[in-house]
């Protein structure tokens, strides 16, 4: 073996060393990166799978480059405001099977135009801000949650134009109308418009107001009148009452004198 023979044979295990050097670092990283509990795997982009880790909140430190998001059967209660907004990749977020009760205003900024699927089914939701799903392009999943239907969840539905199929798997656990309790919010929609009815309630209490308040104005007025007349008959009857004055004999002759 000649010494050029064995400089390219000691090259090529410099570089093969130095690949796998790399690669172990950049394996290194990417577990380092990983949230803790969670399991990380690149897959056409960052795979993040929190699935039945016993978490309690979202973790904070999921990575930026995170194209798909598993936070599915845990515990978590809550979705903090702009938790997701350095997740500019973000295309799958599933927090499915968990705990949640509200969803806020801003708890899907930053990524509500670049996911894909939202999966929120399954969890205690009763309900949403009316700017929740703004600017939201997801095909979402909101069923077998304990919806309160009224006026805002009607409007939330209605802006998710892509979701039609979404109003139909929402059972109102109860609603504003005690009749609606039980049945699909679709159906709700149909039969009424819960932002109207709630206009025409404050309509029937301003009437009914102002009907109290006409009502309490004539029966004073009458009360007045009655009064008056009774103190007015009062002084009649004492005028009445006194004696009359009669002419003195002396005064009748007087009188006739001066004729």
């Amino acid at each position: 073996m000649n010494l050029v023979d064995l400089w390219l044979t000691r090259s090529l295990s410099m570089c093969l060393l130095l690949q796998s050097f790399v690669l172990m670092i950049l394996c290194f990283h990417s577990a380092s990166m990983c949230p803790k509990g969670c399991l990380c795997s690149h897959s056409g982009g960052l795979n993040v799978s929190c699935s039945n880790a016993n978490l309690k909140e979202i973790p904070r430190d999921i990575p930026p480059e995170t194209v798909l998001l598993y936070l599915d059967s845990n515990q978590i209660t809550s979705i903090p405001n702009e938790i997701f907004k350095d997740l500019h990749q973000l295309k799958v977020l599933n927090l499915s099977k968990n705990a949640i009760e509200f969803i806020d205003e801003h708890s899907f900024k930053g990524v509500a135009e670049t996911l894909q699927t939202l999966d929120l089914s399954d969890n205690q939701i009763v309900s949403v801000h009316k700017n929740a799903f703004n600017n939201l392009k997801a095909r979402a999943r909101i069923a077998n949650n304990p919806w309160h239907c009224d006026c805002t969840l009607q409007q939330v539905l209605r802006s998710m134009a892509s979701n039609h199929e979404t109003a139909s798997n929402i059972i109102c656990k109860t609603a504003v109308l005690d009749e609606h309790a039980g049945r699909a919010l679709l159906t709700n929609a149909n039969d009424a418009d819960l932002c109207n009815l709630h206009k025409r309630t404050t309509d029937y209490a301003m009437l009914v107001t102002m009907f109290g308040w006409f009502t309490m104005v004539i029966s004073y007025v009458v009360y007045y009148v009655r009064q008056n007349q009774e103190d007015a008959r009062r002084h009649l009857e004492y005028l009445k009452s006194l004696p009359s004055r009669q002419k003195k004999p002396d005064e009748a002759d007087d009188i006739s004198t001066v004729v």
